[in-house]
């Protein structure tokens, strides 16, 4: 015994700095969408007549972004500072809590993580549950921000990018954009467009190099076999539901991976807890 040394426990290295690195990364994307939603909160506030960056605001980029979800008063500014405070905090509470050997913020980090996966997972039970529900949400959705597809060149270029994308047009199909003062088929309207779509729902001529946004004009006027050849009849929920089952594989295996991860990163930080009550225990 006398040329040997008593080895107590340890605080395991790699699992110390992996945590660290591991929360570096949450805690970087924290910052990054808490200053997003600073920025765009910032935005919505400026005056108009305030000089600075005032092309941003003749081009109304987040300047009336809750009129444009129109989910019921909330506000997808309130959606990155949360997300992004949250985030921030947790990459917060890991690194330091590892970093310094603190167990309390390690415990704050695993339980905190622990809750979020539980949310995770109730909302991705309840999204199954109530998929009819979530359904003729998205509908509304898509019906609301129709009716006010020329009221802001942020929500237009919005749904021209989804129309475009999901080769779709409006949320069920051409029809809906009878909601639109520009685009219904009544006798009043005497808009250019009248009874037609906006572009992003016309099928799109490889040969063209050139968007020509009059495509969508009378389209609605022609017998529908016609209608198939110039625009997409289709609406863009159901395209989504096929796309969804198109890659249910990829989207299940990225909810797996995070869930897979979030539950890693709470083996590591009560396995890490562990270590430094057992030193400290046998001091």
């Amino acid at each position: 015994m006398s040329g040997k040394h008593y080895k107590g426990p340890e605080v395991s290295c790699c699992i110390k700095y992996f945590i660290f690195g591991f929360n570096v990364i949450f805690w970087f994307l924290g910052i990054a969408f808490l200053g997003i939603g600073l920025w765009a909160w910032n935005e919505k506030l400026r005056s108009p007549e305030a000089p600075d960056f005032q092309w941003l605001l003749d081009k109304g980029v987040l300047s009336n972004i809750s009129s444009i979800t129109d989910l019921g008063g909330f506000d997808p500014v309130w959606l990155f500072l949360v997300v992004g405070g949250v985030m921030f905090i947790l990459g917060f509470a890991g690194c330091i809590g590892a970093l310094r050997e603190n167990t309390f913020l390690l415990k704050f980090f695993s339980v905190f993580l622990g809750i979020i996966f539980f949310l995770e997972l109730t909302a991705g039970v309840l999204a199954f549950v109530f998929k009819d529900w979530i359904k003729d949400q998205l509908y509304f959705f898509i019906n609301n921000n129709i009716r006010a597809y020329r009221d802001d060149i942020d929500l237009q270029n919005l749904i021209d990018f989804t129309q475009e994308y999901w080769q779709c047009c409006g949320a069920f199909g051409a029809d809906d954009w009878n909601l639109n003062i520009y685009f219904n088929c009544t006798d009043s309207n005497a808009s250019r467009e009248r009874c037609g779509v906006p572009f992003s729902c016309c099928t799109k001529d490889p040969a063209e190099d050139v968007i020509n946004t009059q495509c969508g004009y009378d389209a609605r006027q022609k017998p529908e076999v016609d209608q198939q050849i110039v625009i997409y009849t289709k609406g863009c929920v159901p395209q989504f539901e096929k796309w969804l089952q198109d890659n249910l594989t990829i989207v299940a295996g990225i909810f797996i991976g995070i869930a897979l991860l979030q539950i890693f990163g709470i083996c590591l930080a009560q396995n890490l807890v562990s270590d430094i009550e057992a030193v400290r225990a046998s001091w």
